[in-house]
């Protein structure tokens, strides 16, 4: 849930340029794709952890967040500089990371009942679905439509990283979420990320060079890893209701 952060500085860089990096998007999506994989891994990892050794997976689950949040500004500001070379195996590292965070829930989602493995490939499926859609329309934005767009989703996304924020902390003292408002709450996020996928395509050309095709990448990776997890919340949700 970092994207809010991004979002203020892409605002901020498309204000003052054009299109800059009209290939940026296309040269990062290899590394999109390896982060993907990445994450992949790590969640294979977590789930072996949850599965071998539960009584330790929470601590670690916990560990791995704050390495995981304090991972993502160093990553993220070394590739901004373009020092590749020591950017990619700090993605590489937030990518298995962010697998790891993510095994909670895959395993929750195995478990429960109408979601299970193929949950977890609708999920995918929604996310790859999106992309093909969003490149079409936010690659098609105007000026006017894609900054009043990216200003609008911007807000939602910082809005709902505090909700999030609020029933993590509830969570942590036994306090849930009842399952009609996390229905409300993960269909909000689903519907804010499909925005930012739009955006995504319409904002990284103008806030990147070709060259910057790194911090594009995670600025991706972000967008569709929040979008997964909020389509997987929503299916668990709906079928684990009361």
């Amino acid at each position: 849930m970092s994207n809010s952060s991004n979002f203020r500085n892409a605002i901020q860089e498309a204000k003052t340029h054009a299109l800059i990096g009209p290939n940026v998007i296309a040269n990062a999506l290899p590394y999109v794709g390896g982060g993907l994989v990445l994450t992949a891994v790590g969640t294979y990892g977590g789930l072996n952890v949850i599965r071998t050794n539960p009584s330790i997976f929470f601590p670690t689950f916990i560990g791995a967040m704050i390495v995981e949040l304090i991972l993502f500004f160093v990553a993220r500001n070394v590739a901004e500089k373009g020092n590749k070379t020591l950017a990619l195996p700090l993605l590489a590292t937030y990518g298995l990371l962010s697998g790891y965070t993510l095994s909670g829930l895959v395993f929750l989602a195995l478990r429960t009942q109408g979601v299970g493995i193929q949950g977890i490939g609708l999920a995918a499926l929604g996310c790859g679905v999106t992309f093909i859609v969003a490149r079409q329309i936010g690659s098609n934005l105007s000026e006017e439509d894609g900054m009043a767009l990216t200003k609008t989703i911007s807000l939602g996304v910082i809005a709902l990283v505090v909700v999030c924020l609020a029933q993590f902390a509830f969570a942590l003292f036994g306090i849930y979420t009842p399952s009609w408002l996390e229905i409300g709450i993960s269909g909000l996020g689903v519907f804010l990320f499909v925005g930012v996928s739009v955006v995504d395509f319409y904002i990284l050309p103008r806030s990147y060079r070709d060259d910057q095709y790194l911090p594009a990448a995670l600025s991706m990776y972000l967008t569709y890893i929040n979008l997964f997890v909020f389509i997987l919340r929503l299916l668990i949700a709906i079928n684990g209701r009361d």
